[in-house]
């Protein structure tokens, strides 16, 4: 008999053992030939394809041009308000001049640019106030490119609006139709026309996205009720016209927010009813007046260093409607201390006053001769009278 033994003849039969890297090894070349067809594909391709498929027709000839038809409703009134209004629009460029250190000479450097529109046959322009801070030499370029010096006339800082003029001809100025912003809707299809980035009469469009909004102004007060709208305003559009679809100057373009500094959809515009209520008082005196109590606030930090809340007044003029109401300023001695703190207002017609900007902002809404109720703080006590407001000086 023949003996077989098992442990024998399972290493006959056994699979020889896969040395270790060998299956990574394999995986390896097949993606270097991988690679290299591509490479061969790519460069060797375009001439395999070209010798079926010709890169060039000798027969070419342009394609036929279709028809297109009647502009649409909505884009041929957008074109009639671009061609009536963009005549009014203008390019502001400011200057700074400059002494040399070694030199001592003095010599002009750009400072600025922006926009700005015509207001009237006169040859004033209306803009924003910062396009316009700190320069000392303005040049308005109009429609037609003629290039004309302007004077400054007037600003308002609170409220980022300046005026300036120019002396060109009546035939040359096209001022706009003024509109009113009281009675905007969200939602209104807006316009705005300006000079971005240098780049003359551009038209952009979009909606009144909200409206209510504040904004801080140049001098660091509030802008209430101003207009926010998606049409793109980007630098060099500061000052330029919003118009509603009927062509009418809704708004001032003033600020964007941004965190590039381009557009990204979120644009503010003075409303037109503020800058039509200001601009007569700067071009007949230089700067808005405005109605006021009679008093000398003092500054919001001293209320701060007191722990009170309101506007303390430093002094009541003579003659004024303070004065007449009983109102009484702060005593101060040679040195400078306190010996009787002056009354502390914290309501003006039933609106509470917390700072100086405050209290402005109330009697805004009222004009020279109104008598307004007055809420104050006397000795820790809560007292009331009637102020007539009279013009500021």
């Amino acid at each position: 008999m023949t003996f077989v033994d098992p442990t024998e003849d399972a290493r006959q039969h056994a699979v020889p053992p896969t040395r270790p890297g060998q299956g990574l090894r394999w995986i390896t070349m097949l993606g270097v030939w991988v690679v290299v067809f591509f490479l061969v594909w790519t460069v060797l391709g375009p001439a395999v394809r070209s010798q079926t498929t010709p890169l060039h027709d000798p027969t070419a000839e342009p394609r036929t041009v279709t028809a297109r038809g009647d502009l649409t409703g909505d884009e041929q009134a957008t074109i009639d308000i671009f061609h009536n209004a963009s005549p009014a629009v203008v390019y502001i460029t400011s200057s700074e001049l400059r002494r040399d250190f070694f030199s001592l000479n003095i010599f002009e450097i750009p400072r600025g640019t922006g926009s700005g529109f015509v207001y009237d046959k006169n040859g004033h322009i209306v803009t924003n106030f910062h396009v316009i801070q700190g320069g000392a030499r303005l040049i308005v370029t109009l429609s037609d490119q003629s290039e004309w010096e302007a004077e400054f006339v007037g600003g308002e800082p609170d409220k980022d609006i300046a005026v300036l003029k120019i002396d060109a001809s009546t035939e040359r100025l096209v001022p706009l139709t003024i509109g009113t912003s009281s009675d905007l809707q969200v939602g209104q299809k807006v316009m705005a026309i300006g000079n971005p980035f240098g780049f003359d009469q551009t038209l952009t469009t979009g909606v009144v996205s909200a409206l209510g909004r504040e904004i801080e102004s140049v001098s660091g007060r509030k802008i209430r009720d101003v207009i926010q709208t998606d049409a793109a305003i980007n630098p060099g559009s500061s000052g330029g016209p919003l118009l509603d679809s009927a062509g009418r100057l809704i708004g001032v373009n003033t600020q964007i927010a941004s965190p590039t500094g381009a557009s990204a959809g979120i644009g503010f515009a003075v409303p037109v009813d503020i800058v039509n209520a200001i601009v007569p008082d700067l071009i007949r005196y230089g700067r808005v007046i405005r109605p006021g109590l009679g008093v000398i606030l003092a500054d919001d930090w001293v209320m701060r260093r007191l722990r009170l809340r309101g506007v303390l007044i430093r002094e009541v003029a003579e003659g004024s409607g303070a004065a007449e109401a009983g109102l009484r300023g702060t005593m101060v001695d040679r040195r400078g201390y306190i010996r009787q703190l002056g009354d502390v207002i914290v309501e003006v017609g039933g609106e509470k006053v917390r700072t100086g900007n405050s209290l402005k902002d109330v009697l805004e809404r009222y004009k020279a001769g109104d008598e307004v109720p007055v809420t104050f703080l006397r000795d820790d006590k809560v007292l009331e009278t009637t102020v007539k407001l009279q013009l500021l000086k």
